[in-house]
């Protein structure tokens, strides 16, 4: 298989693919806005530093990925129960 079969493979044939440096192709790109990454959320989280006890961490973190996540949560449930305001 050739560079030319396994772009046909994809479904893209070079031969038959539109010239993209003519007929106005720079301009529309030019104009195209440019979207990378994820969309920014409403709310991002914040980074920050804080101490915790090494049993709270061996907790969180035994349950795989997300550790960080279920700290949020932990806290914003104990926010919730123990509102003072």
């Amino acid at each position: 298989m050739n560079e030319n079969d396994a772009s046909t493979a994809r479904g893209f044939d070079r031969d038959t693919a539109p010239d993209l440096s003519k007929d106005g192709w720079p301009e529309k790109f030019a104009k195209a806005p440019v979207r990378r990454g994820r969309p920014p959320k409403a709310r991002p989280k914040v980074s920050t530093t804080i101490r915790l006890s090494q049993g709270v961490i061996d907790h969180f973190r035994a349950g795989g990925r997300g550790w960080q996540t279920r700290i949020d949560h932990a806290l914003r449930d104990w926010i919730k129960q123990n509102d003072v305001a």
